[in-house]
């Protein structure tokens, strides 16, 4: 029986039209899956579905999300995260796997990255705070200087001074929560082609059941960011947001919204 699968232009790029189209009759798709984002039970024969292809080195693993949920797109991730990915989940198509972080300003500093929900206009919405573990300098420069927030400005963050309103979305960049945890935030490739990793966790990162609700909910997650010393690891999600309001009232905050896929 046909499936009701969206196959992307850049899946059936990857996969090849024949492929592609015994996917779409039936042939090599299953009927009822886990989607690979929210791990609910999907069925491609009774609801839209997207494939999603996460590519490695030598390897590709195709995955099944609710259309709701994830486009259908092309991941890039390195073979030793897709075979981790692989085995993580049985050898089902899941997710993701996971890396170090590679912004290009961070090649000596650890992204941290905390989750939490954050009330903004009397809705919680899912958030991410990124903080350095040491100043981040302009590549190419020296000092002892921390140029983390003008770097992140430039690539088109804006500056808060007060959580009042949700920040605009910043197009091209996307948050990946795959397989149920969070993975990567994804940013434009500077050739123009799939996007890359800005960060990637080490291991993929648990979110709680009520911040996965709230992502699926409004299909975009608030990211805030601080450099080193702002914010600091807090247990509670009200520490977190006192923490994240001192900083903007200091001007060392600046935010973003991303959806949770993005091309």
């Amino acid at each position: 029986m046909p499936r009701m699968l969206d196959v992307s232009d850049a899946v059936r790029a990857e996969i090849g039209d024949e492929e592609a189209d015994r996917l779409l009759a039936g042939e090599n798709a299953p009927g009822s899956y886990d989607c690979t984002s929210c791990r609910t039970p999907g069925d491609s024969e009774q609801e839209r579905t997207s494939t999603v292809l996460f590519v490695g080195d030598e390897t590709a693993v195709l995955a099944f999300a609710h259309a709701s949920c994830l486009p259908s797109q092309v991941v890039q991730v390195t073979e030793e995260q897709l075979q981790g990915a692989v085995r993580s989940i049985g050898g089902i198509a899941g997710g993701a796997a996971t890396g170090g972080p590679r912004q290009a300003a961070a090649e000596q500093a650890v992204l941290g990255v905390t989750s939490g929900l954050v009330l903004v206009e009397g809705e919680l919405h899912p958030a991410l705070v990124v903080e350095p573990t040491s100043p981040i300098v302009r590549p190419g420069t020296t000092g002892d200087g921390d140029d983390f927030l003008p770097l992140l400005i430039e690539q088109g963050f804006m500056p808060v001074t007060e959580l009042t309103s949700v920040p605009p979305v910043l197009h091209g960049w996307s948050v990946l929560l795959a397989a149920g945890q969070l993975h990567a935030v994804l940013q434009p490739s500077a050739g123009g082609g799939q996007p890359v990793a800005w960060w990637q966790a080490h291991q993929p990162l648990q979110v709680t059941d009520s911040w996965r609700a709230a992502a699926n909910k409004h299909q975009q997650v608030l990211m805030f960011a601080a450099p080193v010393g702002s914010i600091g690891r807090q247990p509670r999600e009200d520490l977190l947001r006192d923490s994240l309001d001192k900083a903007a009232a200091n001007g060392k905050l600046v935010a973003a919204a991303m959806p949770l896929a993005g091309t």
